[in-house]
């Protein structure tokens, strides 16, 4: 297969992503959200195979976007599905998704409260056995380069402020979900400018 040929199968996803597709983690997900969805780079393999698929962002731009990408892919997606939604706040009952992803989004948290009130409101739409992936920045491996500025953001050495964390919250967070590890935490070190964090739950 020819790498365009691939991109035309699953767009600009996250590598990340690909990698739990490949392992087939997701096969029996039908209803799929991407919470902070952009313009949709991580929908197009869903949006592609006929899954039931749902995006929010705070940005009406994005959701624009992502309409765009729906109409052209899945000609007969409900565009309801896409709506201009911050994290804490979706509009969808409990246990209502077979995955969520969650890529770039957690670490723009304002402070400890923010991060919690996201993660729960994420994790309470999550159907028991469903999947949670997320990519996020974090501390680790990058301990020595990284500001505190107060609330558990930092200054990266890219220049960037984030909210982050380290493994032991994570691992903390997972127990207080009482979520499963589908995945061990693996962190990618980008040429200590940032660390980006991979985060796989399973609601038990």
């Amino acid at each position: 297969m020819t790498s365009s040929s691939l991109q035309l199968l699953y767009g600009n996803i996250d590598i990340y992503l690909f990698d739990q597709l490949l392992k087939g983690h997701y096969n029996n997900c039908q209803k799929v959200i991407d919470v902070g969805c952009g313009g949709g780079r991580n929908l197009v393999y869903f949006l592609n195979n006929g899954f039931e698929v749902y995006g929010i962002d705070p940005d009406p731009v994005a959701i624009n976007a992502v309409k765009a990408l729906a109409e052209r892919l899945s000609p007969t997606h409900p565009l309801l599905n896409f709506r201009v939604s911050s994290a804490e706040d979706m509009p969808f009952g409990e246990e209502y998704f077979d995955l969520l992803i969650c890529s770039a989004v957690l670490h723009f948290a304002d402070n400890e409260m923010h991060f919690k009130e996201m993660l729960l409101a994420m994790w309470k739409v999550i159907k028991p056995g469903g999947f949670f992936f997320a990519r996020l920045a974090s501390v680790i491996g990058i301990e020595e380069l990284i500001s505190p500025l107060g609330n558990g953001r930092y200054l990266l050495p890219d220049g960037t402020a984030r909210f982050l964390v380290n493994e032991q919250t994570l691992l903390d967070y997972t127990n207080e979900l009482n979520g499963y590890l589908y995945e061990p935490i693996k962190t990618t070190n980008v040429q200590n400018l940032r660390c980006m964090t991979t985060w796989c739950l399973q609601k038990l």
